[in-house]
């Protein structure tokens, strides 16, 4: 039998300086992955990492 979907999902976080600045320094745009509960975090998720094509931190948002 196939095992039910949990509560929990994997989500993919994604730079959002690096997505719309195209002056960017190289090529290519930072992505983290994380867990978020479905049930208590129903909106998207936005978490200030490091990003390093900008050499700073920044917000990321949570991908499709």
């Amino acid at each position: 039998m196939a095992k039910a979907k949990g509560v929990r999902i994997i989500v993919t976080l994604e730079c959002t300086e690096c997505r719309t600045n195209p002056d960017k320094r190289s090529p290519g745009v930072s992505r983290y992955t994380s867990t978020k509960n479905r049930r208590n975090t129903t909106n998207r998720l936005e978490l200030k990492k490091f990003c390093p094509n900008c050499n700073k931190h920044t917000v990321h948002k949570e991908i499709k």
